[in-house]
């Protein structure tokens, strides 16, 4: 496996020239923020990326991510056009020698909380979620700002996206998703880039939109309706994680051809639909973190692995999720348990 670390380019506070310093990560996660969805991303700016990344030391390995217009989720609009752009995205960073792209295909909102910055017993702030709390909110009112929202919708904008999300049904979803897999993955068999799609986070529906990647059986049948080792999953711990019908261990070994890309974090449930993000140790939060590393070793598995969210800690302050030191421990964790389930296995 290939340890890796999330950086959100230049205005990052989390440098690559610290990330570099965190024992046995070798890979950066990336993307090109600057273009607005649904256009191509030049090859130029791709190498651009690149070479910065490769010139601390570091390597670029996965683009997390490309996202999916939503058009391409709604299936009117211009959805050709767009699908055509994300070809031509993933034909010009496999030029650049990209080889895993994480996605996902949630509709309008990216991963939600209802607290950005709560504060933990121990004094450290986390990102939760509390039931009660994210039904009280209105994605109309304007007020709202959180990581995973696009803020570039208007109001008008925002009511009539929801709107238009009021007539498509779970259904009409998977069939929009499959026929995105039907032109783009043939696309990335051909220049050999994985795509890893992200669950849903939360997996379950929020605000009355539909969610699909939410459960074993869901991504079972996500897989067969492209049935190649590029259509692949990004499985993250702390997406499907929180829902306590889904066992991630499990899901490791019953597709381990077709994890590509595995975000690992730990989380507390608190709720039936109530969580809170917990440092990685498996005593603080409701997974095995170790039996989770373990799943991956026994699978053999060769793909990229990255910390997830992770709290703020030591007064460290920064985008929600994605400080420095509580992930570069989680990095430090998962590959000490890495190196301790290999050196079990081979004495």
């Amino acid at each position: 496996m290939e340890m890796t670390f999330r950086w959100y380019g230049d205005s990052d506070p989390v440098t690559l020239e610290k990330i570099r310093q965190i024992p046995g990560v070798t890979g950066i996660v990336s993307a090109i923020y600057d273009i607005p969805v649904g256009e191509a991303w030049p090859y130029e700016k791709i190498v651009e990326l690149k070479e910065k990344i490769e010139k601390s030391g570091l390597k670029l390995m996965v683009i997390e991510s490309v996202p999916v217009h939503e058009d391409i989720k709604t299936g009117d609009g211009n959805r050709d056009l767009y699908i055509e752009n994300y070809c031509t995205t993933l034909r010009n960073l496999a030029k650049a020698g990209i080889d895993c792209v994480c996605y996902n295909f949630m509709p309008v909102f990216d991963w939600t909380r209802s607290d950005l910055a709560y504060e933990l017993p121990d004094g450290s702030n986390a990102l939760i979620y509390k039931e009660e709390t994210v039904e009280k909110m209105n994605p109309l009112t304007g007020d709202l700002s959180l990581p995973g929202w696009d803020s570039s919708y208007t109001k008008d904008g925002m009511k009539a996206l929801l709107e238009k999300y009021s007539h498509i049904s779970e259904e009409d979803l998977w069939n929009n998703l499959k026929y995105f897999l039907d032109r783009v993955i043939k696309v990335a068999e051909e220049v050999k880039v994985k795509m890893a799609i992200h669950p849903d986070d939360p997996p379950w529906g929020i605000f009355g939109l539909p969610r699909i990647i939410t459960n074993k059986a869901n991504v079972e049948r996500f897989l067969k309706l492209y049935d190649s080792v590029y259509n692949g999953l990004t499985l993250c711990s702390g997406s499907l994680g929180v829902s306590k019908d889904n066992d991630i261990v499990d899901m490791i070994y019953s597709f381990p051809e077709r994890i590509h890309f595995a975000h690992i974090r730990n989380v507390k449930i608190t709720g039936e639909k109530s969580f809170e993000e917990s440092a990685h140790k498996s005593e603080c939060g409701s997974l095995d973190i170790f039996k989770i590393v373990k799943a991956y070793h026994d699978t053999g598995f060769k793909g990229y692995i990255r910390p997830d969210h992770g709290r703020m800690i030591w007064g460290e302050t920064g985008r929600p999720g994605y400080g420095l030191y509580d992930r570069a421990l989680g990095a430090v964790y998962i590959n000490g348990l890495w190196e301790a389930v290999d050196k079990m296995q081979n004495s």
